[in-house]
């Protein structure tokens, strides 16, 4: 059984507990998640792996989009394997029009086997009736300045002319 902590990115503090089985996929724990903040759980989802500070990593989609099939998908990725440890984490992106972004973190892992699973232990403050609004920053690479200094000014071109 594994206690994860969910926790929505917002000003106000809007967080679950949740005890879910340990052998679920990654599509149960997001249908649970969505749930607990109050949504159907209808919209497309993904989870990314992330180090200890939040940085986001390789994807985990809702579904396998690719011809493939070994590329991972929520509903191949079970949640012991993927959190196999205490503390580990992943990033939860709910909606893509809206953007809902969670921090996922287990919080305890136990043996013990509890009927009834997935359960809400804890509910901290009300979902906001509109996603929080997100701030893309690029971080601008060692050594590149600016593209019009490799390339010219792009205002030089007469774009027009064809």
């Amino acid at each position: 059984m594994y206690k994860v902590r969910v926790i929505l990115d917002t000003k106000e503090d809007v967080i679950r507990t949740l005890l879910v089985d340990s052998t679920i996929n990654l599509e149960k724990l997001h249908l649970t998640i969505a749930k607990s903040f109050g949504f159907k759980g209808q919209e497309m989802a993904s989870f990314y792996r992330t180090d200890e500070e939040w940085i986001q990593g390789e994807e985990i989609p809702l579904f396998n989009m690719e011809e493939i099939s070994e590329v991972i998908s929520m509903q191949t990725c079970t949640l012991n394997t993927t959190l196999p440890k205490e503390n580990d984490k992943l990033i939860y992106v709910y909606d893509f029009l809206k953007m809902w972004t969670f921090y996922v973190e287990v919080i305890e892992i136990s043996s013990e086997e509890k009927p009834g699973l997935p359960l809400i232990i804890l509910t901290v403050g009300e979902i906001p009736a509109e996603a929080p609004e997100k701030e893309f920053i690029s971080e601008n690479p060692e050594g590149i300045d600016d593209m019009d200094d490799e390339y010219g000014h792009f205002d030089d071109y007469e774009f027009n002319e064809y």
